[in-house]
């Protein structure tokens, strides 16, 4: 009953101060869906917001929660929209430091595990923004989905070599050769299986 009493009153916090009036917080307290929901437009609107000063505790608030997947799910959804909002990773790193503390709530060490590789990850990717030519060993160390990432998004030739040679998978090199221009007219020209 203390659980269920938190619960509401943790949701009805979240959902006020992020100025969502539209959902019914019994709903969201019943029903997990509801309430991950919830969480996503609070993080939006938290994300959004100019001021970093209640991230802490919104994220404090959200793991509380008893559906740790839910509410793994906003916080690296509220960690992927800081990290393509802030000017660099010295902004990041002191961001992503005060928020590290609070993971310890989650008890499934995946799930902590997860939202600080993921923390990791955009590291990685902001201080390539910033200039940084990554090794191999480096590269290696970012996630599969980093590296596709990096792959879609990065204008540094050098990068894009990097990760045509060394991503993890096929089809991350493939996104790195063909957007750096690596490939060759021979590439080009291999005849598809079947015909």
């Amino acid at each position: 009953m203390k659980e269920a009493m938190t619960l509401r009153r943790d949701v009805a916090e979240l959902l006020a101060g992020a100025g969502i009036v539209d959902v019914a917080i019994d709903d969201a307290v019943a029903d997990e869906h509801v309430r991950s929901s919830a969480y996503q437009r609070v993080v939006s609107v938290t994300a959004s917001s100019r001021s970093r000063d209640r991230d802490r505790k919104i994220v404090a608030t959200i793991l509380r929660d008893p559906n740790e997947l839910g509410s793994k799910t906003a916080v690296v959804a509220l960690v992927d929209a800081i990290a393509v909002k802030v000017t660099g990773p010295a902004e990041f790193r002191q961001w992503s430091a005060e928020l590290l503390p609070e993971l310890d709530q989650l008890p499934a060490e995946g799930h902590r595990q997860f939202i600080r590789h993921r923390i990791h990850d955009w590291l990685f990717y902001l201080s390539i923004k910033d200039g940084h030519l990554p090794t191999p060993a480096e590269l290696a160390e970012v996630s599969n989905w980093m590296q596709r990432v990096l792959a879609e998004k990065a204008t540094s030739p050098a990068v894009l070599a990097l990760l045509a040679e060394s991503a993890n998978t096929k089809k991350t090199r493939n996104i790195a050769k063909n957007r750096s221009g690596l490939s060759t007219a021979n590439d080009r020209l291999k005849p598809t299986l079947g015909r």
